[in-house]
């Protein structure tokens, strides 16, 4: 298709010139050129009413992107006017319609081009097609409808270009085909949201600046035009300093615009005459030193330009001035009077016209008079020496000392009252402001600081207590919920069995009435002259046994049914005496049992420690298997007289302390005596007769739990009504409960109770506390209680869930019948003709591939059939929700969690019922608290019991009803069954959505090709016509103003009429470098 020329529509989107101080701002205004005239031609429609022509040209307008003032001055034109420009457009959009699609073409060509990323494999004509394609994008984003350039930024097509610049290699960098790429950026930026979108793009910039890399001078000259002119926009000086920040660690550059001047001073080649380049370079370097915060910040300004100086621009500047070319001079020009007029005013800060920046000694000397008698003298004089001190070696990287240095420095000066760096500089975060209000009174700070840490601790502290505030506050909230839901339901189910009770009584008042009432019948119906029945007949009296007789009772009446009574037990043996008791055991001691009667152990004389030993964690052998052993012959009484105990009792005392153990014995005592007498003034020895290792990490428990003995005992007595111990910490405590052998040892040393060790004395205190092990596992299964219960519902409900899900689905119901006509079809002889299959033959269906396509299986056709033939059927996910929950409960594991909830809740019943045989403590709580748990916690389980039971009942019903066995089916393999079919299914929709979307997308790919190709002939032979007539857009009228150096023109003409100033200034004050001749 020819592209839309927009001359020929009477409307110009030109950069305006540049009034006052303000930045240049893009505008619009209506040609007077009487050949941008609007054509005269008739419309071939009538005009309608003034009312419907407003809304038509007010849609015409929002699309050519104009300001305001522009807007009003399109709506003040008359009637006819507005109906001819609107039919003109018209006209126009008419031609090319189907324009809205073509962003989707262009950008699949750019993906599709980005991917094959190489030239070298083109031939000509295909280099070329490229080159076409995206020279045709670059014209549709200048001349077509805003919405094609609204469409194209929306489908992201920014990011595609960006891509292509990243990607592409060697030869198509130094191709046309990346000049054109700019080129459409260049394009894009011509429309204010295309501009706005390029600015807003997190590495546009960036990306665009990577390709100053090229040899390519065109590409280059557009690049730099482009950034440039984003100097000039609000926003985009300080993105363009960062680009070229990027563009320096991209291209491995020592500065980031060495590269710049490398190319501005290049004289051979193809560099030897190209003037359009150095342009370039120098409009770019003008609109970085003069834009931004370059406006107002002359120390900004000082800043940017010795990076330029200290690169070598000066002799390079001059050099330039030999290719006599009045836009580049305008641009050295420029240069040199801001430089020297920046200069002055510098150097009216120290009283002087002018500064050697290159004298080293002279920048010293002002300094060190600026700062002489000052506060800041001996910092800078620290400053001074401590540079001395700095490392130094040639080899080494100790530059970069100094480069950290430098840019702290700069950012002193440059950096402004906010904090904010209008550089892009590499030191993140670091605030000049921040730093140096840190440094204003060190003592102060530190003051801050002790109070700072102070309130730190109590904020901790009352944070803390708040917690545990909060942990009572939400374990009463949670007890009084479970307590008010339980005595609903106790309430319910007390109201339900009131009734049922109620109907009880009545069918028992009711029966009974019938009973007196049948017997009274009876008895009317026998009558008083009725026969007598025999003794021992059934109904008669009974014999009475004779008085002294010893005959046993008679047996009872059979019970109803005719079973005859169980035989009465078998009446004991004629009793003899009873057997004569054994003889005494001697020495009154009875044997134990197993030894040979007539034999007693003798009671062992074994001589006692001085003081208490370390236990020797052994095995004893019972008394009773030791009868043939080699125990028998063994007298350990021999031992004892050979054994020197005391050394025994000095190397495993109970006391922890250290002794060397290889010395001799004199030596030895003397020494103990001086470190017991040195060590008892410093500290009491611990007791501790417990294991070590358990001793341990009892210690370690307690450091965590951060309680006393004393709360720690409270706590379990009162069943943690506050608190203090949380389920883990109780978990941990049931691993440390006191035992038997620990108890012993401990009850041995009680009198030594404030020497024992912090773990020996926990366990001590612990092991007088009645059932304490009970205790800490009751408390620990009621604060678990309500956490196992929560887990357990769940998977009891989904089963019961998912149980009639199945039962209850329709659409299960459906698909069934569908599979079962398919299978039946399908099959022959034998293993078709059924009324029914497996359920697991679902997950089958998968199996058996189409013979036309090995990507589709029966399920896809299925699913398609299902589709369009039973829509309702497609509700089977929603019907089934509760299944994939279900399929994840196993029947065995669940009743082992019910089983083990049932048994503590019996362990906790049998605990309270020894505690309330026993006398209650002071300020135990057990009897009271357990008592109501049990009974809500009772009733919580029943409730979980009767569901399970439903459960069941309802999971066998819909294995019966599939025809399931109800033996060997469970819950996870029944019920993973239907979740893996479900997974299937919604995996093949989405397969034969995709396969869909490719099919379509094939199609509308074909179509478009249709149209380029269509097209394709229109655009040869406008090429002509719109390469002559074509106008610029706003952003180019801003890059052709920055090139010409109009944009400088208000401070060109401010600094000429200081020129004549400048100069006599300098030359009075005998500067070293001459001002340079400047050419107007």
């Amino acid at each position: 298709m020819a592209p839309r020329k927009r001359s020929g529509r009477g409307i110009s989107f030109i950069f305006c010139c540049f009034r006052s101080s303000d930045h240049p701002e893009i505008t619009y205004r209506l040609r007077n050129d009487s050949s941008f005239a609007l054509q005269t031609m008739e419309p071939a429609l009538p005009m309608p009413p003034v009312e419907e022509l407003d809304v038509m040209f007010t849609e015409l307008v929002d699309e050519l992107d104009l300001t305001d003032k522009h807007r009003e001055a399109m709506f003040a034109l008359p009637a006819e006017k507005k109906w001819q420009i609107y039919c003109s457009k018209k006209k126009d959009q008419e031609e090319n319609k189907g324009a809205t699609s073509w962003p989707e073409f262009y950008i699949d060509q750019l993906n599709s081009m980005a991917a094959r990323k190489s030239l070298i494999a083109l031939e000509k004509e295909d280099e070329e097609e490229r080159n076409k394609t995206i020279e045709s994008l670059k014209t549709a984003l200048r001349t077509k409808p805003m919405r094609f350039v609204t469409r194209f930024i929306d489908l992201d097509g920014l990011s595609c270009i960006l891509n292509f610049l990243k990607s592409m290699d060697y030869e198509t960098a130094e191709s046309r085909i990346h000049t054109s790429l700019i080129g459409c950026i260049k394009a894009l930026m011509n429309n204010s949201l295309g501009r706005a979108h390029v600015l807003a793009h997190s590495e546009s910039i960036n990306v665009i600046a990577q390709s100053l890399s090229t040899e390519n001078i065109k590409t280059k000259v557009a690049v730099l035009e482009i950034m440039g002119a984003v100097c000039l926009v609000p926003g985009g000086h300080k993105k363009v300093l960062e680009a070229m920040l990027h563009y320096q660690k991209y291209a491995s550059e020592r500065t980031r615009f060495q590269t710049l001047i490398n190319d501005l001073d290049k004289s051979t080649g193809r560099y030897r005459d190209e003037v359009s380049l150095k342009t370039a370079i120098m409009s770019f370097i003008n609109a970085v030193l003069s834009q931004g915060a370059g406006v107002e910040s002359l120390d900004f300004r000082l800043h940017l330009r010795y990076e330029f100086l200290m690169l070598g621009i000066q002799p390079v500047i001059d050099k330039l001035r030999e290719h006599e070319n009045s836009t580049l001079d305008r641009h050295l020009d420029f240069f040199e009077m801001l430089r020297n007029e920046d200069e002055l005013e510098f150097a009216k800060r120290f009283e002087l016209v002018h500064i050697d920046t290159k004298s080293a000694t002279q920048m010293f000397e002002l300094t060190r008079k600026r700062l002489t008698h000052t506060e800041a003298y001996p910092h800078f004089m620290s400053i001074l020496h401590h540079c001395l001190q700095m490392p130094y070696k040639r080899s080494g990287n100790t530059v970069q000392y100094w480069l950290l240095l430098d840019r702290i420095v700069q950012q002193i000066v440059i950096q402004s009252d906010k904090g904010q760096d209008p550089d892009a500089t590499p030191l993140e975060n670091f605030n000049i402001k921040n730093v140096v209000r840190m440094l204003v009174n060190e003592n102060e700070v530190k003051q801050w600081k002790e109070q700072a840490e102070k309130m730190r601790k109590e904020h901790t502290e009352l944070q803390q207590k708040l917690e545990k505030k909060e942990r009572e506050c939400d374990a009463k909230a949670q007890e009084k919920e479970e307590m008010m839901q339980t005595l609903n339901k106790m309430k319910e189910k007390l109201e339900k069995e009131s009734s049922e009770h109620k109907q009880v009584k009545q069918q028992v008042a009711d029966l009974t009435a019938q009973l007196h009432e049948m017997s009274r019948r009876a008895i009317c119906a026998a009558g008083p002259g009725g026969p007598p029945l025999p003794p021992g007949a059934p109904g008669g009296p009974l014999p009475s046994p004779a008085p002294g007789s010893l005959l046993p009772p008679p047996p009872p009446p059979p019970p109803p049914g005719g079973c005859p009574p169980p035989p009465p037990p078998p009446p004991p043996p004629p009793g003899g005496p009873p057997p004569p008791p054994g003889p005494p055991p001697l020495d009154g001691v009875m044997p134990p049992p197993g030894a040979p009667l007539g034999l007693a152990l003798k009671k062992k004389s074994i001589p006692q420690p001085t003081n208490a030993l370390k236990s020797f964690n052994w095995s004893k052998l019972p008394e009773n298997k030791l009868a043939g052993t080699v125990w028998t012959d063994i007298d350990d009484a021999k031992v004892f007289k050979i054994l020197d105990l005391e050394d025994l009792e000095r190397t495993f005392s109970a006391y922890q302390r250290q002794q060397d153990f290889f010395v001799n014995g004199n030596s030895r005592q003397k020494e103990d005596v001086i470190d017991d007498t040195l060590s008892s003034r410093h500290k009491v020895k611990e007791l501790s007769v417990i294991d070590g290792r358990r001793a341990q990490n009892c210690n370690i428990l307690l450091s965590r739990l951060k309680l006393s003995n004393e709360e720690i005992k409270r706590a379990i007595l009162t069943m943690d009504e506050q608190e203090d111990l949380p389920k883990d910490m109780l978990e941990q405590l049931l691993k440390f409960v006191p035992e038997k052998g620990d108890i012993d040892l401990l009850e041995e040393h009680k009198h030594e109770l404030d020497r024992m060790a912090k773990a020996d004395r926990f366990l001590f205190e612990m092991s007088r506390i009645n059932h304490y092990q009970q205790r800490l596992q009751s408390l620990y299964f009621k604060k678990k209680f309500a956490e196992r219960v929560a887990e357990v519902k769940p998977k009891v409900e989904a089963i019961r869930a998912g149980s009639k899900a199945v039962l209850q689905s329709s659409s299960l119901q459906q698909l069934l019948e569908v599979v079962l006509a398919f299978g039946n079809y399908m099959n022959k002889g034998q293993r078709g003709n059924a009324f029914g299959f497996k359920i697991s033959s679902l997950n089958k269906i998968a199996d058996t591939k189409s013979s036309i396509d090995k990507n589709i299986t029966l399920l896809h056709y299925l699913i398609t059939i299902v589709e369009k033939k039973y829509p309702k059927v497609l509700r089977l996910h929603e019907e089934l929700r509760d299944i994939p929950q279900a399929a994840k409960v196993n029947m065995t594991e669940l009743e082992k969690e019910i089983n083990t909830l049932r048994s503590g809740l019996r362990a906790v019943e049998t605990e309270l019922d020894f505690q309330k045989s026993q006398v209650q403590q002071t300020g135990d709580k057990f009897v009271s608290v357990v008592s109501q748990f049990i009974t809500l916690a009772s009733f919580s389980f029943s409730d979980v019991e009767d569901l399970l039971m439903e459960a069941k009942e309802l999971f066998s019903k819909a294995v019966k009803h599939f025809g399931e066995d109800t033996d060997k089916m469970q819950p996870d393999e029944f019920f993973g069954i239907f979740d893996q079919f479900l997974q299937a299914v919604t995996e093949a929709k989405q397969e034969n959505e995709n396969m869909r979307r490719r099919k379509e997308e094939e199609e509308r790919r074909a179509r478009m090709e249709a149209q380029l190709k269509e097209q394709r002939e229109r655009e040869r032979k406008a090429r002509k016509a719109k390469e002559s007539g074509e106008e610029g857009g706003e952003f180019d009228d801003l890059v052709s103003a920055l090139r010409s150096g109009e944009v400088f023109d208000k401070d060109l003409s401010k600094l000429k009429r200081n020129r004549k100033r400048i100069t006599n200034q300098l030359a009075d004050s005998g500067r070293e470098r001459p001002v340079t001749k400047l050419n107007f």
